[in-house]
């Protein structure tokens, strides 16, 4: 094989410092984009007390807005992880950033409940970005590696959660500092700016990305088999589809929860100024930066040294350890203990996540982005289903924690009980995570 061949293969090594080479190139323009995406997904997160007070929202209210910013991602990521396996990861992100940048710089508009909802539903499909940015860096990395570049990709852009609980508040002060606008509406101005940024990331990721080492979709076989049988299909009969995205739902679906609630419960709960609050719940955020990536390294030598079980055994036991962490840090009676509990569950609910995503391109090479899409949709169905416990006028966002750090513990149980039952000999030699012909 001569070095052009080699420059179209995926690549069975990651260094992160590399740029050169559409594999690479590719890989650090799809988590950058994807940080973007979940900056402007959450970028109103942390300004929601201001938000809160300015439209006189109550409790229930605020619920509803919480559940309605994960409910659109559902459907919107069973949708992009098709368009993966049709028309391509660089033209299903370029359509995602260019739609979902409207709502991020038109929310500012809203003056009553209903339409502060109705643009927070509408910037939820953006968190669909997620199965896009998994997909492209499946088609850019070989088995034995995939599953830590996976991890790192999708960790680096959660990370634009926490830095946008961090920045958003500093940004709303800096256009009030300069004059642009009084306190209260802050928020409205510091939302365009998350919204431009995602306007210029479509361009740059249509411009400068490839749909696999090879080339586009376009200009390369498909294969004729994967088309006749339909993907989504094939990634709906498989039962271990459905188990990872129960499985997700009880760790990114909790990690997109408390990006949502987090700064509103350190205010209520401990009398946090707007500023900290954001900071600690950006905290929880940042971990992303290596706590997710750790998973998948940890997860693909578990795979390398005891195979695919290997792997599913260490899901079910960070699933149950993070809902251990959530148990405490509900319970947690002053904030520095909340903090150091919330540390601790934060690495095993991020752990979760790129294990779970290291497990995804091996269900079936044929459907990568479906099996994407239902998984990560089962992300967003399990933040969507403990919303409703932080509407609840009967239950105290401290209780919630408490349901919910046991229902995650029950997850990690039934995982490893499923796989104790159902045996599966494809999953002793993981399959290459491929989807194009001679590929």
């Amino acid at each position: 094989m001569d070095a052009s061949q080699l420059d179209q293969q995926p690549l069975n090594r990651l260094n992160i410092f590399a740029t050169k080479g559409v594999q690479m190139r590719t890989f650090h323009l799809t988590w950058l984009t994807f940080f973007f995406c979940f900056f402007g997904w959450f970028g109103i997160a942390p300004l929601m007390p201001l938000v809160r007070e300015q439209l006189h929202l109550d409790k229930g209210q605020v619920g509803n807005i919480v559940i309605a910013s994960v409910s659109a991602t559902i459907l919107a990521r069973l949708i992009m992880g098709r368009l993966c396996d049709t028309l391509g990861p660089r033209l299903a992100y370029t359509i995602l950033l260019a739609v979902g940048a409207l709502p991020v710089m038109l929310i500012g508009l809203s003056n009553s409940y209903e339409s502060f909802l109705l643009f927070r539903l509408a910037i939820g499909i953006i968190g669909a970005s997620f199965v896009i940015t998994q997909f492209h860096t499946s088609m850019m990395f070989a088995p034995n590696i995939v599953g830590t570049a996976n991890a790192v990709a999708g960790g680096w852009g959660n990370l634009g959660g926490g830095i946008a609980n961090m920045l958003m508040p500093l940004v709303a002060a800096g256009f009030v500092a300069l004059g642009y606008v009084d306190t209260a509406n802050s928020w409205r101005l510091a939302m365009v700016v998350p919204g431009v940024i995602l306007l210029l990331m479509a361009v740059v990721y249509y411009k400068y990305t490839a749909d696999t080492p090879r080339g586009n979709y376009r200009d390369l076989p498909r294969d004729p088999a994967a088309k006749a049988k339909g993907t989504f299909m094939v990634a709906l009969r498989d039962y271990r589809t459905w188990l990872l995205a129960l499985a997700y739902g009880a760790c990114f679906g909790i990690e997109i929860t408390i990006d949502n609630v987090a700064a509103v419960y350190f205010v209520d709960h401990f009398g946090a100024s707007l500023v900290v609050a954001g900071l600690l719940a950006g905290i929880f955020g940042f971990m992303n930066i290596f706590a997710r990536g750790l998973g998948g390294i940890v997860s693909d030598r578990a795979g390398r040294a005891y195979g695919m079980n290997g792997k599913w055994l260490l899901l079910s036991g960070l699933l149950v350890l993070e809902g251990a962490g959530i148990a405490v840090f509900s319970l947690a009676p002053s904030l520095t203990l909340a903090i150091t509990s919330m540390l601790l569950f934060a690495m095993f609910l991020k752990m979760a996540n790129g294990c779970t995503y290291s497990i995804v391109p091996f269900v079936n090479k044929k459907a990568i982005g479906s099996v994407s899409g239902i998984v990560g949709a089962g992300g967003n169905l399990g933040a969507m289903l403990v919303g409703f416990l932080f509407k609840s006028s009967s239950i105290s966002y401290s209780t919630a924690f408490l349901y919910i750090g046991v229902g995650v513990a029950v997850v990690g149980g039934m995982v490893l009980l499923v796989r104790l039952v159902v045996k599966d000999s494809a999953d002793a030699a993981p399959e290459a995570p491929l989807t194009l012909a001679g590929a």
